[in-house]
């Protein structure tokens, strides 16, 4: 009796230590970290496994875990100081406290990618290649770490297009049609040229100073720094900028700035500016809600001069989440599943990050976007999408894009004489965000 006693015991014991194992596998609470409620939005809509929110503001799926949302603004680098000092303390936190999930964008996503704060997706989550075929390459090469690991997953790609109001493209060009306007624009002499015409007629070509930037900047053939530290100046860069100046001082553009009051009113119904670079999330929710209910069917897309991408978000997996098995389950159900790629795209209009789905509503006759007369505009990402490469990325991405829209814009409204002096600045603002940079003349 005694001998079975023990026995009992001893199972018990097992039973509860494989109990207790399970659950430090498995967290009671998800805590995700961004900074806006984009994929926080997403996960409400989408997940299949997200049951409500709660009066806080934290979530709860059906099998009761409860997911924490860590929103912190990008402002003044917000948002990756708080998330660098979570991550520097992850070791020490309690297990309802520590990072789960924590998203990045583009510019800055190797400084994480590259480091031990984020875990391989394929080894580490034991997510199989096969399980992400679908998504573009390039959005795999902006989260993979210098020595090969994958370290993250987004539900979008962001290619980007030209947008422009048809009611001006007619008045100046004679035609909307998105196949006679790309003729019009699609390089960069005839995109000059058009400009000129623009200006005669009473319109701006672009709104402001940043518009095109992204269409060079994507297209560089160095990174911004070398493997010595050094920054390196593109050719891309410097011809945005001398096409900027030109545009500035011939009135070819409004004077804006990116997201201020002028350039949003550049896109409403009584604004006069041709067109916009935008990428994917930009037309279907920035344009479309500043040309308001009066710019449904004024406008459409076409590819423009250059191919390019401009933003974008990824999933990253902290090392140290004890929720490894729905961190897995997130990532696949949300940037991976077919069916729910395309249902975010029929109703967001958004660009999602599935080949297949996309190139099945791009080849989709009734597929169209109201807002853009009925155009098919996926049909046109898909394109762009295939021509987008990432070989020149750099871990200081964001500080660099920012620093030499910032100091030149001041060159292009004449408050700084010359280009030299600007560079100036730019050297100045950069290497107070990064010292280890070198300036190069």
């Amino acid at each position: 009796m005694k001998k079975i006693f023990t026995v009992l015991l001893l199972f018990v014991a097992a039973f509860t230590l494989l109990a207790c194992t399970d659950k430090d596998n498995s967290g009671e609470v998800l805590v995700v970290r961004a900074w806006n409620t984009e994929f926080q939005t997403r996960f409400r809509d989408y997940y299949p496994d997200y049951d409500k929110t709660n009066s806080d503001g934290t979530d709860v799926l059906k099998d009761g875990t409860i997911v924490e949302w860590i929103i912190v603004a990008n402002d003044d680098n917000g948002y990756q100081n708080a998330l660098d000092l979570a991550l520097e303390n992850q070791d020490s936190a309690s297990a309802d406290e520590k990072v789960d999930m924590f998203l990045v964008e583009a510019d800055y996503a190797l400084k994480y990618v590259n480091t031990d704060y984020t875990l391989d997706v394929i080894n580490d989550l034991g997510i199989e290649e096969d399980e992400l075929d679908q998504q573009y390459q390039y959005t795999k090469d902006i989260v993979t770490s210098t020595d090969g690991k994958l370290k993250g997953v987004s539900w979008q790609a962001t290619p980007g297009l030209f947008a422009y109001r048809r009611s001006i493209a007619t008045d100046v060009l004679g035609t909307d049609d998105p196949a006679a306007v790309q003729n019009f624009i699609s390089t960069w002499d005839k995109f000059d040229d058009v400009a000129e015409d623009m200006k005669e007629d009473g319109y701006y070509m672009l709104s402001g100073y940043d518009d095109a930037y992204r269409t060079f900047s994507n297209n560089m053939s160095n990174p911004w720094v070398n493997e010595d530290d050094e920054i390196v100046i593109d050719a891309s860069i410097e011809r945005w900028i001398d096409q900027t100046k030109a545009y500035s001082d011939n009135d070819y553009n409004h004077g804006a700035s990116l997201w201020d009051s002028t350039w949003a009113a550049d896109q409403s119904a009584d604004g006069n500016v041709f067109g916009f670079f935008y990428s994917t999330w930009g037309i279907n929710f920035t344009l479309q809600g500043n040309a308001g209910e009066d710019g449904f069917g004024d406008w459409a897309v076409t590819q423009g001069p250059a191919s390019y991408y401009w933003g974008g978000t990824w999933i990253t997996a902290a090392k140290g989440t004890d929720n490894k098995d729905l961190v897995k389950d997130i990532m696949l159900k949300l940037t991976a599943d077919k069916d729910i790629m395309k249902q975010i795209t029929i109703d967001t209009q958004d660009y999602t990050n599935h080949m297949t789905a996309m190139q099945e509503l791009a080849d989709d006759p009734d597929f169209g976007s109201d807002f853009l007369g009925g155009q098919n505009h996926v049909a046109l990402f898909v394109e762009s999408a295939a021509s987008i490469s990432m070989e020149n990325i750099s871990a200081y991405d964001q500080a660099l894009n920012e620093g030499v829209q910032t100091a030149f814009r001041d060159y292009f409204s004449g408050e700084v004489a010359t280009k030299e002096a600007a560079w100036d600045n730019f050297y100045e603002i950069v290497q107070a965000k990064h010292p280890e940079l070198i300036r190069v003349d």
